[in-house]
């Protein structure tokens, strides 16, 4: 199991940036896929974007393309998710996860990831 950590959330006006970090533990980080999901409440968690375990493959939601950019620093045990040109509807809690056995094919379901961090709020204003 990987614990993840997330943080950098904030607020910010529409328009603005933020940089999201999540720091896994263990030795084997540079094996994992990594994604960003986000969160709001009553709806469905929905993919955000997802790196590959070496970085160099990179996947995101339309709706973030061009403006979200996911990085990862294997040295540091870290992913990052840089969000620029923020929207209003970009308002979520963000979870980082770690998908340990490749599943490329369904890397947009929440199901394809085995562990997940406690999230980090978001909150843009208009």
């Amino acid at each position: 199991q990987v614990q993840l950590v997330e943080s950098g959330g904030g607020l910010v006006q529409a328009g603005g940036s933020l940089r999201l970090s999540c720091v896994a533990s263990g030795s084997t980080f540079s094996s994992y896929h990594m994604g960003w999901f986000r969160q709001v409440p009553g709806k469905e968690r929905e993919f955000v974007a997802r790196i590959s375990s070496s970085g160099a493959s990179r996947y995101y939601d339309d709706d973030v393309k061009g403006r979200f950019t996911i990085s990862r620093d294997n040295a540091k045990n870290t992913v990052y998710l840089q969000m620029s040109s923020l929207k209003f509807e970009d308002t979520a809690v963000y979870y980082c996860a770690a998908d340990r056995q490749g599943r490329w094919q369904l890397r947009a379901l929440p199901q394809s990831y085995d562990d997940w961090g406690q999230g980090t709020q978001v909150t843009v204003s208009s």
